[in-house]
């Protein structure tokens, strides 16, 4: 489980241990709402009512049957690791006469050794949107998961494949093979108030089917944990194995998908964050129709005006904007929606469709749900005038076309990994071969048959799965490229530029 600035906690819990003990602190949320205010002249003659508890049963019941648990399994793998060279090890040789297994040497004060990674296990959340077995969870849920095994609250177990997933939203559709699933009604989490009720529902610290009731504390908030950002804060207690669970109002319908919390401890303190439905919806669409998100972009780089001029006022500066709310443009990209428009630095973007913008998460919020060649009418302050101007939102490549990830097949040919006879030969650890070349990006690039591709783009190429993820990651970069490493079959290095983008 990783940490984010100490704080910010992926809400998935990690099986460490056959047995493990946690204390629980009881506590008891509000049940009752305020009463309304009554005008001056009515208080003389009418009893202010009793407040009404909140019933949320209601919504408990409803929702209960759509989250479900999810299983986590990587399985254990042989890595080959670089560790430092011990000088005085040739000299007296290996002590434990190779009980740590088989080493190869390696160059510069190092040595290659291969070593056994362990098995893990670990537990998140996630929420049935479809009665055909679609479900919603967080990315940090399924990245890098060998097995999946979905539970439903009536323990019916299923093994679930990944249909795909947005690192920078953290959201990933996982789909099992289900008929008449209780699939979950999902609000506009647009609509949402500050202060309504809201209940958060999963699988925290390995309890299962686990309900908890707060309030929505805030819009909008951005935290810096993902690249794409507009999450709804709560007070509903959300923990470790609340990662992709549901957080639903009190008709039981889905406002957001929980994915973080914020605490010192590593367990609640107080606040958790949920991606709002608005956002997440886009997602999904995107991922069944295009196999990967269509992200928009403005091309703007900046933040919340207020935390501009505060910035300023420690450096001792002073500066009127004429306005303390909005987006700060503090660049903009070159060749971007924004530049073609004539937005500059210094400006202020105060509405995005007709929209108010307080913060920069208001700005992340409606953009994530564009997609490229959608229009945005755009209202700033340039030099303290008001100007309104439309712009046609583009991709990461710096156009309005669809972006979808490449397959192997774009590069037209065959691969496999090197044997163990080539590694010996060419002295290398692992690779692979083209076996054959057709028509496509390899032969387009000049790449003849039987090079042996060591890396691309950095990343060490040890199987095909390899090649194919980096395939699938450049080709939705805003630089569609594969800079490819490695070895002819005489032992000669060579490399290669590859042009993915048409």
């Amino acid at each position: 489980m990783k940490k984010i600035a100490n704080y910010l906690i992926p809400t998935t819990s990690v099986v460490a241990f056959v047995f493990a003990i946690a204390a629980f602190n009881n506590s008891h949320a509000a049940t009752q709402t305020p009463s309304q205010p009554q005008k001056p002249e009515m208080l003389t003659t009418q009893a202010i009512p009793a407040a009404q508890p909140v019933d949320l049963t209601r919504a408990a019941e409803r929702a209960l049957p759509s989250v479900v648990h999810i299983k986590y399994v990587q399985n254990s793998k042989i890595q080959t690791v670089e560790v430092t060279t011990d000088p005085f090890e040739d000299f007296f040789s290996d002590p434990f006469g190779g009980f740590f297994g088989p080493r190869q040497r390696g160059q510069g004060g190092t040595q290659k050794r291969q070593v056994q990674t362990p098995k893990r296990t670990a537990t998140g959340s996630g929420v049935i949107i479809s009665a055909d077995g679609y479900i919603v969870t967080n990315n940090h849920v399924v990245d890098g998961a060998d097995e999946l095994t979905v539970t439903l609250t009536d323990n019916k177990e299923y093994s679930a494949r990944i249909i795909g997933a947005d690192k920078t939203t953290d959201l990933a559709l996982i789909k099992i093979d289900g008929r008449n699933l209780p699939a979950i009604e999902i609000a506009n989490s647009d609509n949402v108030k500050v202060g309504e009720w809201v209940l958060a529902i999963g699988n925290p610290l390995g309890l299962n089917n686990t309900v908890t009731a707060g309030i929505i504390s805030a819009k909008a908030r951005t935290l810096g944990a993902n690249g794409v950002e507009s999450f709804i804060q709560t007070d509903a207690a959300i923990n470790a194995g609340n990662s992709g669970g549901a957080l639903v109002n009190t008709n039981g319908q889905l406002v957001g998908i929980n994915a973080m919390l914020y605490s010192q401890t590593g367990s609640y303190s107080g606040y958790g964050f949920a991606i709002p439905t608005a956002m997440m919806n886009k997602v999904v669409d995107d991922i069944k129709k295009y196999g990967t998100v269509q992200r928009a972009m403005i091309g703007i780089q900046g933040g919340d005006v207020k935390s501009f001029v505060d910035a300023q006022k420690e450096e001792g500066k002073e500066v009127d904007l004429g306005t303390m709310e909005g987006i700060y443009i503090n660049k903009v990209v070159e060749e971007s929606a924004a530049e073609e428009a004539g937005l500059e630095k210094g400006d202020v973007i105060i509405e995005v469709d007709g929209q108010k913008m307080t913060k920069f998460g208001d700005l992340s919020g409606i953009i994530a749900q564009k997609r490229p060649g959608d229009k945005v009418t755009l209202t700033y302050l340039h030099n303290k005038h008001k100007q309104t101007k439309t712009v046609t939102l583009r991709n990461e490549q710096g156009n309005t076309k669809v972006v979808k990830n490449a397959d192997l097949d774009v590069l037209g040919a065959d691969f496999r990994e090197v044997t163990q006879q080539q590694k010996e030969q060419l002295e290398i650890q692992y690779g692979l071969e083209i076996i054959k070349v057709n028509n496509g990006k390899i032969k387009d690039a000049g790449i003849p048959k039987g090079f042996i591709i060591r890396q691309v783009n950095d990343e060490a190429m040890k199987t095909v799965e390899d090649l194919q993820d980096i395939v699938k990651e450049a080709s939705t970069s805003s630089e569609p490229v594969l800079i490819i490493k490695g070895v002819f079959p005489t032992g000669k290095k060579g490399y290669f530029v590859v042009q993915l983008a048409e």
